[in-house]
């Protein structure tokens, strides 16, 4: 016998996980300004009423579609050397941020988010304050053990890894490839590297 007090939770989560992928997969095809909650109830095939219990607007809605599949992008390993986790994470992002479906939709929500205060607060509370937040909390650890030098506050040093990355791939048209970002951790390194660390 199923148990009564897990099994609507369940149902609930399942068909929250439901939602998020078709509000994705909607948005991939027809782009932000072409979702609205009577498409995405239709193609779930549920009641409107079902995402506004979830969800007050489509942007919420459109970040924690995001968030399912891209959260896990935005954490570091901690193999030892710092170099080489800022690396493999900024290729990691990059990779996801240049292919469907993240790109194509996380572009379409920075664009909107320019004519919208509370969709940009939303989206840098979820995703740009999140990225940067990481790369600090990376980069002091790296400080504490000595890898980078003591007496510089690594905050401005977090702003700047993150925000040339996303600068080069949602402004520009140069790509963010290994070399530019192996170009960008040479830069840093040399100004707050350790002896051998700093190469």
């Amino acid at each position: 016998m199923a148990d009564s007090s897990t099994t609507p939770r369940r149902r609930g989560a399942e068909r929250t996980r439901e939602l998020l992928t078709v509000t994705l997969d909607l948005a991939t095809e027809v782009g932000y300004r072409g979702l609205s909650v009577e498409a995405i109830a239709g193609r779930a095939g549920v009641g409107k009423h079902t995402i506004y219990r979830r969800w007050s607007s489509i942007a919420e809605l459109l970040l924690d579609a995001l968030s399912v599949v891209w959260v896990s992008d935005l954490d570091y390993r901690t193999s030892g050397p710092v170099r080489a986790d800022l690396r493999e994470q900024f290729v990691r992002s990059s990779q996801a941020l240049s292919t469907p479906p993240i790109g194509p939709v996380y572009r379409a929500v920075i664009a909107e988010a320019q004519a919208d205060p509370a969709l940009r607060a939303t989206l840098h509370e979820r995703f740009l304050a999140t990225v940067e937040q990481r790369t600090l909390d990376r980069i002091t650890r790296a400080q504490r053990e000595g890898q980078l030098v003591a007496d510089v506050n690594l905050e401005f040093a977090a702003e700047v890894l993150c925000g040339t990355l996303y600068y080069r791939l949602l402004l520009t048209s140069r790509p963010v490839d290994e070399k530019a970002i192996d170009g960008l951790l040479d830069m840093f390194m040399a100004a707050y590297g350790v002896g051998e660390a700093r190469s």
